[in-house]
């Protein structure tokens, strides 16, 4: 299993020295997100600083920006890392879409589904001279002249993750893509019972198999060098849980559990504005089902026991106190759950 760690830094100034730092500490991978920063220009800054990790978005909105802003950032990015950037594209829900972008929301699988053959369609057009013709039901794609083709490159191959929570997406990423960001919202019962054979449907459709296919996910853990550090840090993992469980597109998660009048409620809450009051819906149930919880000694065995055969790349959820703030501590510890 690939060990990797998240871009996350709030000053681009700082973002190349950040990779630097994660591949001279032995990370296999770096991944950014788009949450309160664009995505790619860390991967941009990243690119150019390092040249053994793998570099890649977990994930960018898909639908804001067109096929071809994609196409040309991701090949971009590609060039600069000499073949080492991954594309992760995660659709974000109907609201965000909406509201936050000002993105029209329609058919959202589907239309995901054509953005990726769209994108590979313009890649093979700037590698092999293809001429454009793309006519789907969301994307159109007639026309690429010589002075706005960037032209081909030595790595043309660029790996397109996307983000899967529902059978639609898991059948599709199986069929299409070339890996799944798993949501960190996830348990072992929900991957086996829903994404991974849903995932195998589509691998099949496309006659390809489960090693055609890198699943990545950001692992939530509740650890600590003693267990009074350990019950200090189930709190902001209940409120993180919490979060994610209020968004109804994940309530199969919860009703993989029977829990998905949690869902209801807790979405309940949040339209209240009752941030605070969400935590308390997270029991202590759920967080052994969707977090991992040990020592910090303990932890490598634990990730393995819980995601051997199902994970092949994995991160720590970004939380207070995850690991240890010494740097030989947390390296024995990656070092540990990479062996």
């Amino acid at each position: 299993m690939l060990v990797d760690t998240a871009l996350m830094t709030a000053d681009l100034r700082q973002a190349a020295q950040v990779a630097r730092d994660a591949e001279q500490f032995g990370y296999d991978g770096v991944w950014t997100a788009e949450a309160g920063h664009d995505p790619y220009l860390p991967c941009a800054l990243a690119a150019t600083a390092t040249e053994r990790v793998t570099i890649g978005t977990n994930i960018t909105v898909a639908f804001p920006r067109s096929p071809l802003v994609h196409a040309q950032i991701a090949w971009d990015l590609q060039a600069a890392s000499r073949g080492r950037f991954i594309l992760g594209l995660g659709t974000q829900v109907k609201g965000h879409n909406e509201r936050r972008y000002s993105t029209p929301w329609a058919a959202p699988g589907p239309r995901l589904r054509e953005m990726i053959q769209l994108l590979r369609h313009i890649w093979d057009v700037w590698q092999n001279g293809t001429r454009p013709g793309f006519e789907g039901k969301f994307y159109r794609f007639s026309l690429m002249t010589p002075f706005f083709s960037p032209g081909r490159q030595e790595w043309p191959h660029i790996p397109i993750y996307i983000a899967a929570v529902n059978p639609y997406m898991c059948r599709l990423a199986g069929e299409l893509c070339d890996g799944i960001h798993v949501h960190p919202f996830h348990s072992v019962k929900y991957l086996r019972e829903t994404l991974l054979p849903n995932m195998e449907r589509g691998l099949a459709k496309s006659g390809r198999t489960r090693k055609d296919l890198t699943l990545t996910t950001t692992g939530f853990t509740i650890s600590g060098k003693t267990r009074d550090d350990i019950e200090r840090a189930k709190g902001p993992v209940r409120t993180q849980l919490a979060f994610y469980a209020s968004t109804r597109s994940y309530r199969g998660v919860l009703e993989a559990h029977g829990w998905g009048e949690t869902c209801n409620r807790l979405s309940e809450k949040a339209a209240q504005g009752d941030w605070g009051g969400m935590a308390s819906l997270i029991t202590d149930d759920m967080l052994d089902v969707y977090a991992v919880q040990g020592t910090w000694d303990e932890l490598p065995g634990l990730l393995k026991k819980k995601y051997d055969g199902l994970i092949d790349r994995l991160a720590f959820y970004a939380l207070p106190g995850v690991l240890p703030s010494d740097p030989d501590q947390r390296r024995e510890l990656v070092m540990a759950l990479r062996d």
